[in-house]
């Protein structure tokens, strides 16, 4: 599962020299915002009926230089977003929050 968070689309764009970039061009399974996935590395989250633990971060393809034009793939650099183990399967949707679980 990849993650990744809404407010670097904009920075992602930027980057590549567009004025927007639609959040299925980058190839996340998820779109968070509002929340710093960064540090939340190694910690678990729930999303609607599913349970994640953050791993490590997504790097670029080579499809972002297809996808995003010359420059894409550095674009992405850093700002690629998370994978996640599945740690419970569920249900997620649209609009869905995402809860981070409290360290014991």
């Amino acid at each position: 599962m990849t993650l990744i968070q809404w407010e670097h689309l904009p920075v992602i764009a930027s980057l590549a020299g567009r004025t927007e970039v639609a959040a299925e061009v980058l190839r996340r399974n998820l779109v968070v915002a509002g929340i710093n996935l960064s540090a939340l590395r190694g910690r678990e989250i729930d999303v609607g009926g599913a349970r994640l633990r953050l791993t490590v971060p997504c790097a670029p393809c080579s499809r972002m230089e297809a996808e995003l034009g010359p420059g894409g793939y550095n674009a992405m650099r850093g700002h690629g977003g998370w994978c996640a183990e599945v740690v419970a399967p569920g249900r997620v949707g649209a609009g869905d929050a995402v809860v981070v679980i409290a360290e014991d």
